[in-house]
Order: C-alpha cells, then structure tokens, then sequence
C-alpha cells in the first residue's frame, strides 16, 4: 500500500513528550540519590534539584492539561478493548515474525489499543499517585509567617513507598515506552515522528481521517 508523509505530531505535543521524559528521568535520578542508591550531587543538593524539577514537572503537566482539552486531543486515550488481543498478540508473538501490524495510525488515532489502556492508566493514576505524594512529602513540614505548619499526617513512611511505587512505575512505562519506539516501520520511524512531526502513513487511512474530519466539521456546522 502507498505511503505518504503526515504531519501527525504538533509542536507541543514534541516538545511536552521530550520535556516530560527529560524531567522524569532527573527526577528518577535525584530520587535515587535522595533514598541513597547513587551519589552524585550531594544528598542535600539533590533534594533541592528533585525539588525543582518537580515544580517544572507540575507546571508541565498543567500546560499540557490545557493543551489536550482545548485540542480535543483528550480524545486519543479514551481506552478501548476492540483488537486488544490481536495487539497483544503482536507485541508478544507475530513481531518477531515480521507480521504487519494490526491497527492502523492516523492522525485522529495516534494510539493502539494497547497504548490507549497504559497511557490512560498513566495520566488519571501514576502520574496522579506521584505528583500527589510528592506534594504531602513536601509540604509535610513547611515555615510559615505564624510558625512551622503541618499537614496532618501521623508519619512520612506511608507517603514515600506511595511515592516510590508511583516512581517504579512510571520507570517501568518508561522502560517500555523505549521499546515501543523500536516497533515501527523501522526502528528509528516512532523516534524520528516525534522528531520532525511527520511519519509516514498508508494513504488510503490517510484519507478516510481526512474524510471523517470533514464529515465532522460539517455536522458540526449544521
């Protein structure tokens, strides 16, 4: 089948995608120093560093928030089950056969079904528990004008394994995500999509989204 180029990934979301692993990453690393694992800053410079990348994670988060739902791009992880288990066939199985795959990328499905599940558990449950925790472990203790404040929390320990779950998983979703970069048309295709913007993509797809954007615009307008 024909191919033709797509513009399918906007400036935003590159750059929310690259900022966001960035800052994941950085506060991975800083977390590992804080609970001892590896040395690099200095325990108390770490904590100040994972600090502020967790303040640059939020107001990431927030400006994304806003971006998907004045786009509508919301709508690319809604979860559906329909070719789940061929997906997860591919993935397991007919990959390694050099099967193609089951589910077709457009520019109004960006995601499989398989993405769709694991991104949408992401955004309304790992990300959450993270940014959640953190903000209980950090605002735990905290001077004010009148004194010492505390959030009423009988101990810390509950708060950082919450916290250090959370960061296992979004470790592992990241661990994934690297292979899932390497399952596209060629190794390097997913990488450079989200690179440039553009990614090949079937033509005869192709058109049938442009034809379903139309058909909403103009339902949209009556």
């Amino acid at each position: 089948m024909a191919k033709k180029l797509v513009y399918i990934y906007p400036g935003f979301e590159r750059f929310w995608h690259w900022m966001q692993a960035i800052l994941i990453f950085f506060l991975a690393f800083t977390g590992f120093e804080i609970h001892g694992s590896v040395e690099f800053f200095g325990f108390r410079e770490a904590v100040r560093y994972h600090n502020i990348a967790a303040y640059m994670f939020l107001g990431l988060i927030i400006f994304a928030i806003f971006w998907h739902l004045t786009t509508g791009q919301w709508k690319q992880y809604i979860p559906t089950f329909e070719n789940i288990k061929g997906q997860l066939n591919y993935y397991l199985f007919d990959i390694f056969k050099n099967a193609p795959h089951p589910t077709k990328k457009t520019v109004i499905s960006k995601l499989n079904p398989l993405q769709k599940i694991v991104y949408f558990g992401l955004k309304i449950l790992v990300i959450p528990m993270s940014v959640t925790s953190g903000l209980l472990y950090m605002f735990y203790r905290y001077p004010s004008k009148y004194g010492v404040e505390a959030i009423n929390i009988q101990s810390l320990e509950f708060i950082a394994v919450f916290h250090t779950i959370a960061a296992f998983l979004l470790i592992s979703f990241i661990m994934m995500h690297l292979y899932l970069i390497t399952t596209g048309e060629t190794i390097t295709s997913n990488l450079q999509a989200m690179l440039t913007g553009y990614e090949e993509l079937d033509v005869a797809d192709e058109e049938k989204t442009e034809t379903n954007q139309v058909q909403l615009k103009v339902e949209a307008n009556k």
